[in-house]
């Protein structure tokens, strides 16, 4: 029984794949190499002669060792975990040493509200929320028609002005005629005042001629009345020498009437002062007798009818005609009234209203295009509130238009951040929308001149003497290189989380600059 019970315990033994335990009180050693081939378990016992024996142990069957498999598995697990490690951490590694980088910073755009230009009722809108628009796109329409008639009465009113136009410069050319033919007529004047000087010494001349002959006849006379006792002369003669006297002496009377008929033409008194000829006049007569000078006063009518300066009183003819010469350059008088008709005030004030009247045709037409509400930028529209039928106001907020191409990101930084940074360094941006599918490129272009704190509503007061030292954030503007709104549009306040290459060169325009330079104005001049 006992053979029996060792066999079956080496049974469980080898099955379990563990060595046999040797029985109590038997000693053993390292079992040698067996001369025989082992028997198999199963076979039947050799028979033996009555006396207890020990049956000897069974060597374990030989298995692979298992050992080995899992230092390797564990090698192999080591290596994987160093690399994977390695795959993520040192990318991690090389932006943290690198970089600077926020999690406050949001996506920014240009935003254009749409408004109307002149109040009326809508007609028709072509747009709604979220759709796309091209600059130059027509939004909103308002109802035409009133203001087509105010465009039909403003041309009206321009026919009505050129016709005043036309009629001032009419009036002008008759008044520049009729000055022209004062002009001639004050000359006349001056020549007529020459020609009764003239006539005045002629007739001065012919009295004194007159006078002599009397002379003579009365000479003649007295010799005949000499020679009548005698017979040298007949009495006949002598009757005609008397008749020739007292004819001369009529003849003188005459003369000297018509002298003086001639000085009160002039302005003269007919029989001058003591000590003053008959032949005496005063050396500018020519300008100053009343013809000459009723002459210049109607001229000087028409020259302020005209819109000319006007003469002082007193003026002379003469000088009068060098003032008006002044007017050309060439003294050219011909050519000054020809140049007149445009400076008559009558014609510029009709000038003046046929201008009104066009202005206030352009501001029709202008408002009848107004009701054409258009696009000024490319983007989508945002925030309709309109609808036909409604009646909007000028300046009215109909709807927003938001640029898909001018697009920008704010980045806040801390105030310890902000030493390293620069114009022009590089920055790549990760958008929460597109997590790590899609990046953007981009680059430092401005610093904004205050912290977000002291640009708020209600700035703090610090003066009070409760102020808090707080790390505060300066807002910093990234514009993206590389951004493709057809393909990753973004959309305004998405999160963005900005990383800055501070230990890279900046590049592009003021790189490596904190400020901007001065703003260069459209025409090339400096602001």
């Amino acid at each position: 029984m006992n053979t029996v019970a060792n066999k079956n315990s080496q049974e469980a033994h080898e099955a379990s794949g563990a060595e046999p335990a040797p029985p109590e009180g038997v000693h053993t050693r390292a079992p040698a190499a067996p001369a025989d081939p082992p028997q198999h378990p199963e076979a039947p016992a050799s028979p033996t002669d009555g006396a207890p024996r020990v049956t000897p142990p069974q060597p374990p069957v030989a298995t692979p060792p298992r050992h080995r498999l899992r230092k390797w598995l564990l090698w192999a697990g080591v290596v994987a975990a160093l690399g994977v490690g390695g795959y993520y951490l040192v990318p991690w590694m090389e932006t943290e040493l690198n970089t600077v980088s926020t999690d406050d910073a949001y996506v920014n755009s240009h935003v254009t509200y749409v408004a109307p230009r002149v109040s009326g009722k809508v007609a028709k809108v072509f747009f709604d929320d979220n759709q796309r628009v091209k600059k130059g796109d027509l939004l909103v329409q308002l109802d035409k028609e009133p203001f087509a008639v105010q465009v039909a009465l403003k041309r009206a009113a321009v026919r009505i002005s050129e016709k005043n136009v036309t009629s001032a410069e009419a009036q002008a050319r008759g008044l520049e005629a009729k000055l022209s033919s004062q002009r001639w007529k004050l000359q006349n004047a001056s020549e007529q005042v020459n020609t009764e000087i003239a006539n005045l010494r002629a007739a001065i001349a012919t009295m004194d001629s007159d006078r002599a002959k009397l002379k003579l006849a009365e000479s003649n006379f007295q010799r005949g009345e000499q020679l009548v006792p005698s017979g040298g002369i007949s009495r006949e003669d002598l009757d005609a020498r008397r008749q020739t006297v007292k004819s001369l002496q009529a003849t003188i009377k005459q003369d000297l009437q018509k002298v003086y008929a001639i000085r009160a033409g002039l302005g003269l008194p007919a029989i001058p002062p003591e000590g003053h000829g008959l032949s005496e006049v005063p050396p500018d007569l020519d300008q100053t007798s009343s013809g000459v000078r009723m002459a210049l006063d109607e001229g000087q009518n028409t020259m302020a009818q005209l819109g000319l300066q006007l003469n002082p009183i007193g003026v002379t003819p003469k000088q009068a005609l060098e003032n008006f010469k002044r007017l050309d350059k060439d003294g050219n008088i011909d050519r000054i009234l020809r140049d007149l008709i445009p400076k008559v005030p009558s014609v510029m004030q009709a000038e003046a209203q046929l201008m009104q009247a066009r202005h206030d045709l352009e501001q029709a037409e202008l408002n009848l295009r107004y009701c054409d509400v258009v696009s000024d930028i490319d983007g989508v529209v945002t925030s309709r509130n309109v609808n036909p039928g409604n009646y909007v106001q000028t300046g009215q907020q109909l709807m927003a238009v938001r640029s898909l191409t001018e697009i920008w990101i704010d980045a806040n930084f801390k105030e310890t951040q902000l030493a390293a940074l620069r114009i022009g360094q590089r920055v790549r941006c990760e958008i929460d929308m597109y997590g790590g599918r899609k990046e953007f490129e981009g680059r430092i272009t401005g610093f904004t001149m205050g912290t977000g704190q002291t640009l708020s509503l209600l700035p703090p007061q610090n003066a009070t003497g409760n102020f808090v030292k707080i790390v505060q954030r300066l807002p910093v503007r990234i514009e993206l290189t590389d951004y493709e709104p057809d393909k990753a549009p973004l959309f305004v306040g998405l999160s963005v989380t900005p990383y800055v290459y501070y230990k890279e060169p900046p590049t592009g325009p003021h790189a490596g600059e904190v400020l901007q330079p001065l703003a260069t104005h459209p025409n090339g001049e400096q602001k």
